[in-house]
This record gives C-alpha cells, structure tokens and sequence, in this order.
C-alpha cells in the first residue's frame, strides 16, 4: 500500500486508464494547462497532449454534447465539471442524451462517458455552489451514479466507471481532494453497485456516503465510549444502490440512521428508508432516522453554515433516539 492524496488517487485512476486505452481522453475547464482545478488531472497533459487532455470554453452544455458526440462514435471521453453545480447548464445532454440515447437507438448506440467534479458544500461557496445533486442524477434510468469517500475508494470506482458501457456520474468533494489514504500499489477496481461496511458493529446501522460520512465516523468513536456499538455502511454507489448489505445489516442491528449531506425532501436517504420498511420492516426496532441538511439553500454565512450542515452530534443524537437513550 501507498499513502497519497484523493486528487493523486484521481490522476492516477484517468492516466493509468488512459495509456491502457487510446479512446480514453479527459475534457473540461482547465484540465490541461492549469493541471486541473483542484490539480486532480496534474502532469496529464505533459504525459498525454493537447488531443488527449482538452481545456475547453466555459460551456458545459457544449462539451458536454461533444462528449456524448464522441462517444456514440467510438471514444470514452471524461468530462471534468468544475463543480456538479455548473453541471446544470448541460443536464440537458446528460439526461435527455446520455442516459437516453441506448434505448432510443434500439441499442445501436451505448454512451461509455463519465461526467466527474465535486458535489455538494465547500465551506463558504454560498447557495449556487454549495448543492448536492446525487439524487437528482440517480433518479434518472440510464446513468449510474458515484460517491467515493477516501482515495482507495475513489481509484478503484473511477477505474470501473471509465471501463463501463453506460454513462457515469462520478462525484467528488473540493473538501477531500486533500484528503489522504492508503492505496494499494499495484492494478485493482472496485465493482460498481457494492457497498462497503466501513465499520462492524451490532446496536445500529449507519448508511452514508461521501464527504459527510466523516461525521459519522466521529460519532461512532464518541459512542463507543458509552458502549454504543455503530455499523457504518459506505454506500459508494448510489444507482444502482446495494440494497442487500444494508438490509443484512439492519437484520442484525435493528435500527437505520441515514446520514447524507442534502436537502430533506426526496433524496437518497428517502430511497433507502423505503426500501428497507418494505423488505426489512418486521426487524425493525425502531423508526428509521434521516439526517439532512436543513430544508433551505445552503447559507454563506459561516455561522449558519455551521447549523445547516449536519455534524456528529446530530448523529449521536439519532442513534441514541433510534435507542431510545
């Protein structure tokens, strides 16, 4: 094992697939010269050139387009959003062409393309570019969805989605770029649709992902201080979701805590909440609990910030409520 950076990770999943398939290229703002904008693509255009490593205008519903273009004749484009929320100006080629074009085309044509970038909060970005959009994407038939939320995690899935047939959503985290982790040193991927217990434990399950899942983390250590034992499940993927790990899980700990860095209102902790009272009601001990950001737009400043977000405390607070301590 290596320790390196989430960014380094990164790098290293688009460059290594890149020398083993010449069809693969990155495309996005500032991937080349400036090496990236969080530097998660440095050294790739020294290596891999201009026709391989693409700076585009700010124009993301154009090369989004081109992206999906290229795809439908023979390459595998990775397209870098600056961040998920820019990914707006072209959601129309995502989910009108992307996640559609295999079925209108009778199959004629399949989309290998990932659409990569950060997700969700990075401290005082303010309401525009502070939003998570993983619900919104895996709504969508056709589009498979990513979360990683170390390094390790991070290579493997990437490595995996760039291989795939079918359009992928991969996020990340401007928060975690910096983040550090073992890698394993040799040539590894990590299958889509496998979720991860990142944690064993026997009094509650806890389903996350992502950047947030850090808080979780803290709140297990807190609570085992008072012999409170947590399972952390790591979703990883979001669509398509790995529902048997997290109904084995609550089969043996018989409490649900979700905790997801999004709004309240239809997200993915709603999608697990149902799918685990309909396969998993009768082991149920408790009501499941979801743990969101407050119902609003993401405030800038740093004090509301603070209680918009969800933090440890809330998550030992809903472990001991679904307890009943």
């Amino acid at each position: 094992m290596k320790t390196i950076q989430f960014r380094e990770a990164i790098a290293e999943a688009m460059s290594e697939e890149m020398r083993r398939d010449e069809t693969i290229y990155l495309m996005g703002e500032e991937v080349a010269e400036y090496n990236g904008a969080y530097k998660a693509s440095k050294g790739m255009l020294e290596e891999f050139g201009a026709k391989r490593v693409i700076d585009t205008p700010i124009s993301e519903l154009g090369f989004s387009g081109i992206g999906i273009g290229s795809a439908m004749n023979g390459n595998r484009p990775i397209i870098e959003f600056m961040t998920f929320n820019f990914s707006l100006v072209g959601i129309d080629q995502i989910i009108n062409n992307a996640a559609k074009m295999r079925q209108m085309s009778g199959g004629q044509f399949n989309i290998p393309i990932v659409f990569r970038g950060p997700t969700a909060s990075a401290g005082q970005l303010a309401a525009t570019h502070s939003q998570a959009f993983e619900s919104w994407y895996a709504n969508c038939p056709g589009l498979k969805v990513i979360v990683p939320s170390n390094p390790k995690d991070a290579k493997g899935l990437l490595k995996s989605a760039i291989r795939d047939d079918d359009p992928v959503i991969f996020m990340e985290s401007e928060q975690m770029y910096g983040d550090k982790g073992e890698v394993p040193e040799g040539e590894y991927v990590i299958p889509i649709g496998v979720a991860d217990i990142k944690r064993e434990g026997k009094d509650v399950t806890i389903v996350s992902f992502g950047k947030i899942i850090k808080e979780a983390y803290a709140a297990a250590e807190e609570l085992e201080k008072e012999n409170i034992s947590c399972e952390i499940i790591d979703l990883r993927t979001i669509r398509p979701m790995d529902h048997k790990t997290i109904i084995d899980s609550v089969k043996k700990t018989n409490r649900l805590v979700i905790l997801e860095e999004a709004w309240p209102f239809g997200n993915i902790a709603t999608e697990i909440t149902y799918q685990v009272q309909s396969q998993a009601f009768d082991y149920l001990d408790a009501p499941i609990v979801k743990i969101n950001t407050a119902d609003t737009p993401a405030p800038y400043s740093p004090g509301l910030l603070k209680e918009w977000l969800p933090n440890s405390k809330d998550v030992v607070k809903a472990v001991k409520k679904v307890l009943y301590k």
